[in-house]
């Protein structure tokens, strides 16, 4: 959801003016593919990081202790520091700050193996996969301007995070469950949203320095939108142990 390189609010690349159409779609291409690996490679490390901590017995021992509050805010520790040094950092260094994301996301996923059962965790995994690739694939095609569901997805994403804390303290199932199918709308939405927004960049940073570095925060844009839907479907139609 990153918009510091929103291409509706910037000027084309001069480097792309006059490259012949081909060479642009096979740059296009190549750019979306580097951003599907570093996506999908992220997802893998996380679910064998998540799945070995788990497997180890340290899950259900330090899910009982504060630690449990460093692992669960490290990954957004990641998010905020690339996010808003983005500028700052070489490419090499987001590089490292993404694998790392990724690692301490497993750590946090594997409290799902103590709540959920083996079975409901690989059924939504799969459905959300794809579902992901669907909506990802229709962002990527589609002719329809989706920037205007910029604002609403965002408004809704904060609403949920206030709607989640506030369950904190009223531990209302009725409205967990509320907020599990509305967060599965909104993620399902910004999939696609999010992939438009990284296609049109490609247009504003190819053949710049900045290539690199919008690869790596795209790549972290769909891996959010990917595992907020999973997370919040499994919280939806997830069999508990």
């Amino acid at each position: 959801m990153q918009n510091q390189f929103d291409p509706r609010t910037t000027s084309v690349n001069p480097a792309t003016v006059g490259v012949p159409r081909a060479a642009r779609d096979a740059g296009l291409r190549s750019y979306m593919l580097s951003v599907y690996n570093y996506m999908t490679s992220g997802i893998l490390l996380t679910g064998i990081v998540a799945l070995l901590f788990f497997n180890s017995g340290l899950a259900a021992q330090v899910m009982q202790t504060p630690l449990q509050w460093v692992i669960m805010l490290a990954p957004l520790g990641f998010v905020f520091a690339m996010s808003f040094g983005i500028n700052r950092m070489s490419t090499s260094t987001l590089q490292i700050m993404f694998w790392a994301f990724a690692t301490t996301m497993g750590l946090s996923m594997s409290s799902i193996f103590l709540v959920f059962t083996g079975i409901s965790i690989a059924q939504t995994f799969f459905a959300v996969a794809a579902a992901f690739a669907g909506l990802s694939l229709w962002g990527y095609t589609t002719k329809k301007d989706l920037s205007g569901w910029g604002t609403f997805l965002i408004m809704g994403v904060v609403g949920i995070l206030v709607a989640i804390v506030i369950n904190m303290f009223l531990q209302s199932p009725a409205m967990q469950l509320a907020i599990s199918a509305i967060g599965v709308l909104i993620f399902a939405g910004l999939t696609a949203y999010d992939t438009q927004r990284i296609k049109s960049m490609y247009a504003h940073v190819a053949g710049t320095d900045m290539m690199g570095k919008v690869v790596i925060m795209g790549a972290l844009s769909l891996y959010l939108d990917f595992i907020n839907m999973f997370t919040f479907l499994l919280n939806f139609m997830g069999s508990r142990e």
